[in-house]
């Protein structure tokens, strides 16, 4: 029976008095989630550089964690996570992008804490036992900054000039760092953020600023909430609430694009890599309460089986004016690859489900679905081998920008053929055509008990759910045909 690791409990304070110090802390949190589990974080703490040390305020935290990590191997990953963040100085009293210290191991106290409010107060907040009674903020020039926003009344709340509603109003291409569990394993990604909110009659803005404060508090406030990872759509679910409270706003939407990368292998050669993909999740909040969808982009390619038609139409035509049979022309075209024009597209599924089947969506899976759906799949590397092997397969397999739409959309409903009809489903596909200097594209989209009548039945359904009704941005009865 192997030997079970020896579980530490560790705490450490971190903080960050240059760049964007929230995004900073909650970088090299994420980052030392890798090898540690985060049981509390503080709140965030202000202070000025204390003991002579330059540069602007700084913005600090306390956090506990367990991890097997001991020693000089503890020490190593804390130096490893602030080079990672972007500390490049280690010299005393400069400025720092991000700095940790290790403040506890095991119940012993690594620093003097008392002369160190700083570390003290973030610490007394998650561990008093460690702190003397007696630390105060005020008292040490360190101001704690509320978790919850609230705003005064200013230029956004006054009068427009034009007394209309608008839809949809915030922030897009916010980029942060966020660490998400992707088929049960933890990864940390580039995320890109896009966060809206509805804006009443009477209100000239909404607080575009308080779009990242909102990102950075309720990323905080998941990362702490669990041991775990977060899932993609609990997160962006989560966002969308605060902001629905935070700006009082009747209704929000976030939607947050991952790249990730998964292992594969070329079709002939077996050469190992990583072929990289996006994640997508998608998350609505109003009053109701909250819906989110979770999907997958995927690039391959498709060969045009109208211009391979053509092609073999004049090829045959060509043969017999050789004086091939009509019979062996045929048999020699039936057995070579058509020639025809090929192009990459770029394939993307979206499912909503509820939360108890949530566990049942993979990204590896729904990779697959939008990949196999196409002419071919296609890799980063390819030895010459590779190559005809993904060029003949494609020519072999002819599909229109509709043909790989609809196939998406078949296998989803056989794989995920258990999941109830409520469940949401988005298919789209844009080709970036080669011979045109136009791209083509297709998306279909709708509930599984909608795809499943059409199929069944064979009629036409003209207004199936998309997915503003879906999430609820809209009602269903303004669907038109």
């Amino acid at each position: 029976m192997a030997k079970t690791e020896e579980m530490h409990d560790v705490h450490i304070g971190i903080g960050s008095n240059l760049g964007d110090r929230q995004a900073n802390i909650l970088a090299a949190l994420q980052r030392l989630r890798a090898r540690a589990t985060i049981r509390a974080v503080s709140a965030f703490y202000e202070s000025a550089a204390a003991d002579g040390a330059q540069g602007p305020a700084f913005l600090n935290v306390a956090a506990a964690l367990d991890t097997g990590l001991e020693g000089e191997s503890l020490e190593r990953l804390l130096r490893e996570v602030e080079v990672a963040v972007g500390r490049t100085s280690t010299t005393r009293l400069e400025a720092r992008v991000i700095d940790i210290d290790l403040l506890a191991v095991d119940g012993v106290a690594q620093l003097p804490l008392a002369q160190r409010p700083y570390n003290a107060i973030p610490l007394a907040e998650i561990a008093p036992a460690f702190v003397q009674p007696g630390a105060q903020e005020d008292a040490n020039g360190i101001r704690r900054l509320a978790r919850s926003l609230h705003f005064q009344a200013n230029r956004q709340e006054e009068q427009p000039e034009v007394r209309l509603s608008l839809n949809r109003v915030g922030v897009s291409s916010v980029r942060r760092i966020v660490q998400l569990e992707i088929d049960g394993r933890p990864r940390v990604f580039n995320g890109e953020f896009t966060m809206v909110a509805d804006l009443a009659p009477d209100k000239a803005g909404v607080h575009m600023s308080r779009f990242s404060e909102i990102l950075e508090e309720t990323t905080l406030d998941v990362l702490a909430a669990t041991r775990e990872p977060a899932r993609i759509e609990r997160l962006v679910e989560s966002i969308a609430r605060e902001i629905v409270r935070s700006q009082r706003a009747v209704r929000a939407d976030v939607r947050l694009r991952a790249d990730f990368g998964l292992e594969r292998w070329t079709p002939v050669s077996g050469k190992r890599g990583e072929e990289t993909y996006t994640l997508v999740g998608i998350a609505h909040a109003d009053e109701r309460g909250t819906r989110r969808v979770v999907g997958v982009e995927a690039e391959g390619m498709t060969a045009c089986p109208c211009a391979q038609q053509m092609v073999r139409e004049h090829s045959m035509h060509e043969l017999m004016d050789a004086g091939f049979s009509h019979e062996d022309a045929a048999r020699a075209l039936d057995a070579l690859p058509g020639a025809t024009h090929n192009q990459r597209g770029r394939g993307s599924v979206l499912l909503g489900v509820d939360e108890a089947h949530a566990g049942a969506l993979r990204a590896e899976d729904l990779v697959e679905i939008v990949e196999s759906s196409m002419s071919s799949e296609t890799y980063d590397l390819l030895k010459r081998p590779d190559e005809f092997f993904v060029v003949n397969k494609a020519h072999h397999n002819p599909k229109f920008v509709e043909d790989v739409v609809r196939g998406i959309l078949a296998r989803s409903l056989d794989m995920y053929a258990d999941l109830p009809d409520a469940t949401f489903l988005f298919a789209s596909q844009v080709n970036y055509e080669s011979i045109h200097k136009h791209d083509a594209f297709a998306e279909a989209f709708g509930t599984f008990g909608e795809f499943r009548d059409e199929l069944r039945t064979g009629r036409y359904l003209t207004a199936k759910t998309d997915l503003a009704s879906w999430l609820g941005t809209r009602p269903s009865s303004v669907l038109v045909p």
